[in-house]
Formats: structure tokens, sequence, C-alpha cells
């Protein structure tokens, strides 16, 4: 599921206990997770961001003795970004590139016979170099070599696939064709040549998303598709949206997650566990029906001997993204479900059963790590085979109980990582070593301190690279998106790039953030600017008292829900020199009808008719005159998850009242930016708009603009 809000950061990537940092030991609260390093590293620039690649999406194959992964770059050059797969050997050693560089390809998946690899991509034709792209289709390589064949030919594109057990059949998920797609395939033509504009219809109450716009009742269902005939099987269908497929051992069923409530998904947050068979002629009608919790059901997993599902379930329906993630495994024919991570009361996502069905492996968001954990597929005392100051990314199970996962580190992009049964965990790739090689990295701490009505609260901080003690340096705080999201132990390129360029970085986990429990998490629902406001400040004393941080060269800045707490910030003390509010939200009630989250905010806060005042005492917009801090606004034209209207209002504002300011609009931008040219650009504007306010170095603007003007 997607946490709330603006959970956005570019990242090349029980309670907290009351003690000093002193205290904790060194693999928890991860001090000094830099070695010393030669003088001859330099500090990481702009332009590292585009050499540094993300590893994703590890698949061990079905003898466990190969891991297919997805390598993403950002090429700057060509202004795009590029994914491709590659393999290794569970044991380690030279990787192997198995699809073309030039052409995206992701989402690998391994036959469960072992004979082939498939997987997605829009390539349009046999994958030369210079292929256009086109729809996303299933593709498949031969493990006995050749060249990749494309498997599916569907009008759509096909958005998630899994293969049967048999391998001989796979299951798609496919969004309902369009006028245009329908016409194309009986025509054979392009789609892109033919298709004209056409009014949008709306007539849903929950009618747009980011980057898909406006929604119709194209709705996505589940096909089973033969790969020896290549024939298309709808087994699902209705006004319902029907996602995460997963087959039974005996490949007769498929088990899925989907909101199906009455009369109007729409008004809910609710999903359930279904299955289907996959068989079926009637097209969906005929369900089993899992689960029953008002709450979100979802990711289905089968025990090996096909009679349990586990999957993810959140149990307060009402706290909707505030509410705790856990565990869940119920009976495959329905009934009685049993939670099986209540006492550990974090966020646990992506359960798989072990080969032999007695453990359910899955990930935990936990005091600022993400962790590999197991419990016992009936309930038990939970195990960490992968733990410490770590954040495990995704992982994948082999046969032979061998475990791998991407993982990365504070100083370290994720890597393939492979866990053998009864071995220990080895790093199996190097995709970013040689680059990482050649920076030195600062200093960074994982830290407690007190917020003002005793609360502990825990971040991390990055000291400037070259560091010395006793000296006050300029100091950035990072307020993170989310609000249910947090700081992790992982390599946050804008962190480092700050630190590299002489400032000390703060990057606190106030109340609303994950990983430290349910009341910790739900402090702030309907009460945003408060508690959270008062622990980020905490953390800005707490690195003044250490005598890191110059309390004269304070900035402050974030993007999505750290663009909003900015904002808040900003309306409430002049303590910072400069602000950056990236994505953020002003006055609340113009977001109601005009981005994605209504069913949030009535949730939250109330409809806006019957509750205005709270959405009044919030909204940032009515401190305005309080901001004195010069602040540079950014967003993108095209962000349906926290609209553009935010930043213009309040560039608007600020601007009429002299406050100094400028806004960016990033053209054809989503919530999430993707176009490497407008990437680079905004850690540029980063550097000159805090350089200038903050250090009183040079301009605040990049000189060949000021110099345009």
């Amino acid at each position: 599921m997607t946490l709330r809000k603006f959970a956005l950061g570019f990242v090349v990537a029980g309670a907290v206990a009351c003690v000093s940092v002193a205290q904790i030991p060194a693999e928890a609260s991860g001090a000094s997770a830099s070695a010393p390093v030669p003088a001859a590293k330099r500090g990481l620039a702009v332009d590292d961001y585009f050499r540094l690649k993300e590893v994703s999406d590890p698949q061990a194959s079905p003898d466990a003795k190969w891991v297919a992964y997805v390598v993403k770059t950002a090429k700057l050059k060509e202004d795009k970004n590029n994914e491709r797969i590659w393999m290794v050997a569970a044991g380690g050693g030279t990787a192997i590139p198995l699809t073309a560089e030039k052409v995206s390809s992701s989402h690998p998946r391994w036959s469960p016979d072992g004979k082939y690899l498939a997987f997605l991509s829009a390539r349009e034709g046999g994958g030369g170099e210079d292929e256009e792209e086109g729809k996303a289709q299933v593709w498949i390589l031969n493990r006995e070599g050749g060249e990749a064949q494309q498997l599916t030919e569907t009008a759509q594109e096909v958005k998630d696939f899994e293969w049967s057990p048999g391998s001989d059949r796979l299951v798609l998920v496919l969004q309902d064709a369009s006028p245009d797609e329908v016409e194309a395939a009986k025509h054979k033509e392009d789609t892109k040549a033919k298709a004209k504009p056409r009014p949008w219809v709306v007539d849903r109450l929950h009618f747009k998303e980011d980057e898909a716009g406006y929604l119709s009742r194209r709705r996505t269902h589940l096909y089973v598709f033969g790969v020896t005939d290549k024939k298309l099987k709808q087994i699902t269908s209705g006004d319902y949206d029907d996602a995460a497929p997963a087959w039974s051992p005996d490949g007769t069923k498929v088990a899925f997650a989907s909101n199906r409530t009455a009369p109007d998904p729409d008004l809910n947050f609710n999903t359930d566990i279904w299955v289907v068979d996959a068989g079926n002629a009637d097209q969906g009608k005929t369900l089993v029906r899992v689960t029953t919790n008002e709450g979100a059901e979802d990711t289905p997993a089968w025990s090996p001997d096909g009679k349990w599902i586990a999957y993810t379930t959140q149990l307060e329906p009402k706290l909707f993204d505030y509410s705790t993630i856990q565990i869940g495994v119920s009976p495959a024919a329905g009934g009685e479900a049993k939670v099986l991570t209540r006492a550990l009361d974090r966020n646990s996502t992506l359960p798989k059963f072990s080969a032999d069905g007695r453990w359910i492996y899955f990930i935990a968001d936990d005091d600022g790590t993400q962790q590999l954990l197991r419990v016992p597929a009936m309930g038990g005392a939970i195990e960490r085979p992968i733990g410490g100051r770590k954040m495990v990314q995704a992982f994948s199970l082999g046969k032979d109980g061998s475990v791998a996962a991407t993982i990365a580190d504070l100083t370290q992009l994720a890597e393939v990582y492979e866990l053998p049964a009864g071995g220990d965990l080895k790093k199996i790739t190097t995709t970013n070593d040689a680059v990482l090689a050649e920076l030195r990295l600062p200093e960074v701490e994982y830290v407690h301190f007190k917020s003002n009505d005793g609360t502990t609260i825990a971040g991390y901080w990055y000291k400037p690279v070259g560091y010395q003690a006793g000296t006050k340096y300029p100091t950035i705080l990072r307020p993170h998106g989310g609000p249910v999201w947090a700081y992790y132990a992982e390599f946050m390129f804008d962190a480092q790039l700050f630190a590299a360029n002489g400032y000390a970085v703060l990057t606190p986990n106030p109340r609303g953030s994950s990983g430290y429990g349910l009341d910790y998490c739900k402090a702030i629902f309907a009460d945003w600017g408060q508690k959270d406001y008062e622990d980020d400040m905490a953390m800005v004393d707490f690195a003044v008292a250490q005598g890191i941080a110059d309390p004269e060269k304070l900035a402050v800045g974030g993007w999505s829900y750290g663009g909003i707490s900015t904002n808040f910030i900003i309306a409430q003390t002049t303590r910072f020199k400069a602000a950056i509010s990236g994505a953020g939200e002003f006055l609340y009630v113009s977001n109601w009808g005009h981005d994605l989250y209504s069913r949030a905010w009535e949730y939250e806060l109330g409809l806006p008719w019957e509750n205005r005042a709270l959405w009044e005492k919030l909204s940032p917009f009515n401190r305005v005159t309080a901001i004195k801090t010069p602040t540079m606004i950014m967003g993108g034209d095209a962000d349906g998850n926290v609209p553009l209207i935010n930043g213009e209002q309040m560039y608007q504002s600020l601007r009429r009242l002299g406050v100094p300011t400028l806004l960016v609009v990033y053209p054809g931008e989503f919530h999430e930016f993707s176009r490497p040219s407008f990437i680079k650009d905004r850690y540029e504007r980063d550097l000159f708009w805090y350089g200038h306010y903050v250090k009183g170095e040079g301009p605040a603007i990049p000189p060949e603009e000021k110099a345009a003007d």
C-alpha cells in the first residue's frame, strides 16, 4: 500500500528508550558510521547523482544459484532514466547484463521450472539499442541462450504479472482498454498517431491520481495468459480495481487484493483478500472472500500446502495510513484471521512463506531502519534474520532457505546481498563501489533527544565533511515526507550533498513518523504542526547545545510533507535564515476536490463545510504575516498529489508581503520528479539559495540566470 502523503525524498533509494547518545550501543546508534578516509578523496558533487545507480527487485532463481535484479540509471545527457536487468551468482562474482542498455526493462521473474526469465519492457520490436518505447509488455529470455522474445501483445500495457506454479501460464494485471486502444488493436495501428483528444467524463467520487490524472471507470482486472497458446482469459471483472495477484501452489486459484465494498469503494480505504478460480468462466463473478476486516489488506502470499494465505492488514481503519501495518494469516477458504505481529507494533510488509511453510518472512520498519524479520506461520516469537542499522528494501526467498535482498546503509547505496541458510550475510554486487571509493563521506550518527514535553525523539545527523570538534557549522533542518514515513539508515543523496558543502544536516523522525509504534505515529492525527513542530525544533536545539549547529546560520527545507513542515515551521519562528519549500501545502481547504486526498482529508479533518475551523487552524496560510524567512518554493506543474496551487498561493502571499521569495515551476513533472536535468537543477538551486542566505556566499540564484534577467 502507499503510505499517506508525500513520502518523497531523493534517495538514491516499541517506545524509544530514554537514553543519552553516550548510552546507546554502537549498533543501535550508528555512531561514527564513516571510517577514516584518505585525504585524496573528494566530497560528493551534484553530478555524482548521475553516476550512482539504484539497485532493486532482487529475484532468486528456483535453484538458488543466481539472483536477477534491476539497475536504474539517471542519464543526464539523454535526460531520461533507464532500467536494466542484471544477474549475479548467488555466491557473488561478475555481474551479467541480461537486457539491452538503451531500452528500459524491469520486474524480472523466474519461471518456477527455471527455464525462463520474464520481465516487463516497453520496447516496440526485438529490443535493439535504438528501440522506440511503446506499451509495457511481458518479454521472455530462455536460460539456454538467445535474444529476448515478446510474449504478450495486449491492447493495453501490462501493469504486473506472475508465473503459475507449472510455468505454463501467467496472471496479468491489465487496465480496461481505452476506446483508442481497442480501435488500434482492431486495425493494428499506431495509437500515438491515431489517438484524438477526448473529453474527460468524470462520475467517480475518487476521480484523480498523480501521474494518472483524471480517473474514469476503466478498472484494473486479472487475466490468465497461456505461455504456449497465447490465449488470454479474463478472470475478474466489475467496477473495482484488482491487484497483487498470487497463484495457489497447485495452480488452480489466484488470490488478489481488491476494494469491493458497497455501495461505493471510493468512500473508504478498505481492501480485502479474495480468491478466484484460475479457470473461471464467469470473469470472477464467483469469488471467495478471505478477509472481512474493514481496514486494508494487501499482498497475499500462499502457504506451500495451499491451506493458508498471509497478507498485510490494518486494524484501525479510521486511522488509515496512521494505522500500523500488521502481518495476518487466514484460511484460504475464508475464516478466522490471525494477526501475528501485534506485539511488534511496527509497520510490516511483503510477507512471504518459507519453502517449508514454517515461517513467514517480512520487512519491518523499526527505529529508523528496515529489517528482515520472520514469524512462525501460526504465531510465536519473532526472529530477525537481518537486523542492525540497515535498510532492507526488498527480498526474495530461495527454496534452499537462502535469502536474496537489496540492502543499503548510511554510507552505501543498496546492493544485492545473499543470506545462505545457516550462513552469514554477504554482499554480492558492487554496482556503486567504484564511485563511492572516490568520495569522502560525512560522519552520520543516530541520536536521541528530548522534545519540550519530555518525549524522546530520534533522528540522524550528518556532520560536515571535514568536521572538527569545537567548530560551529551552518545547519540545515530537513523535515521528512509522509507524514507517515521516516528517515532511515540509507544513503540520502541530498543530506550527503549538503554535508559535502559544509553544512551539518538534521533529519529528525518526529511524532507522526513510522517505526516507533502506533501511539507515536498517530500523535499528530488531525494536529499537524504542533507536536511534530516541537520535535523538529528539539533536534535543532540539541544540535546547538552539542556545539555543532551555529544558531545564527540555520536553514530549513523539505519536500512533500517536508515542504508542509517547512511552511508551518517558518510561520511559527524566525530562527531560520533561509527556507526551501518543495511540493508543500499552504491553504488546506484549497486542496479539497483538487488533489487526490479527499477521502484522507475527510477522515482526518472532517468535511470542510462541517469542520472549517480545524482546517483553518492548521493552515500555514493563516499565519503568513509571521513569515519573514527568505523562501524558495518549488513544484511540478503536473503534480496531482500536492497541486502547484499551494506553491503559487504561498509565493504570491510572500511576494505581496515583501518577503524575499522565488517560485520555481518544473513543466511536466508530477509529485516525484523523473527528468534528470530537473533533478540537477533542483540540487544546484538548493545550494545557491542556502549559500547566499545562510553562508552569505554568492548569489541566491545561478549566475547565468541572473545575467539573463
